[in-house]
């Protein structure tokens, strides 16, 4: 099997993750609580992209809006859409990032880090410059660790026995929508 196609059998993952982690968002009012970060905020805003079927089948609906006008995505998912990739927001403390993550390859997309402090007046000195790079670098790195941990989560759930029990929850969110 090559690449192309392990890619392909398995992006069914990261379209559940996402799915998973829509639902998780909305549980309890965007708290979700991490392991390694404590809570965070996590918020699924104007952007969603479903797909369904394969081939020359495939259909494609792009949701977007403010939040409470994604009913298009929602009833999507009703009808057995997969959610392919979403706008998200995640804040931890004082950081807000943002960022759309496409669910087959969970690749970072538009990626919104958090502003940092700037100098003014050194525009030109070489160490202000590397140290605003090395922060850029840390802010993408905690991003990357934040969706890790959130994807940890979800596939420790995923392949534990209770998973029924959590994914009857998510298909009862799914069919309470709209």
């Amino acid at each position: 099997m090559d690449l192309v196609d392990l890619i392909q059998e398995k992006r069914f993952l990261g379209q559940e993750f996402l799915t998973w982690l829509w639902w998780k968002s909305e549980e309890r009012g965007g708290s979700i609580e991490i392991e390694n970060f404590g809570d965070i905020i996590v918020v699924f805003e104007k952007h969603m992209l479903l797909e369904f079927g394969e081939g020359e089948t495939n259909e494609k609906l792009i949701c977007s809006g403010l939040q409470t006008e994604l009913q298009e995505a929602r009833t999507g998912l009703k009808m057995g859409k997969k959610l392919e990739q979403a706008r998200i927001q995640i804040t931890k403390g004082d950081y807000e990032f943002n960022f759309t993550l496409a669910a087959a390859l969970m690749e970072y997309r538009n990626v919104k880090l958090p502003k940092t402090a700037q100098s003014e007046g050194d525009e030109g000195n070489p160490e202000e410059a590397e140290g605003m790079i090395l922060e850029r670098v840390f802010l993408f790195e905690e991003l990357v660790n934040i969706v890790n941990d959130l994807f940890r989560m979800f596939l420790e759930r995923r392949v534990n026995p209770g998973w029924g029990d959590e994914l009857a929850k998510v298909r009862g969110w799914v069919s309470s929508q709209g």
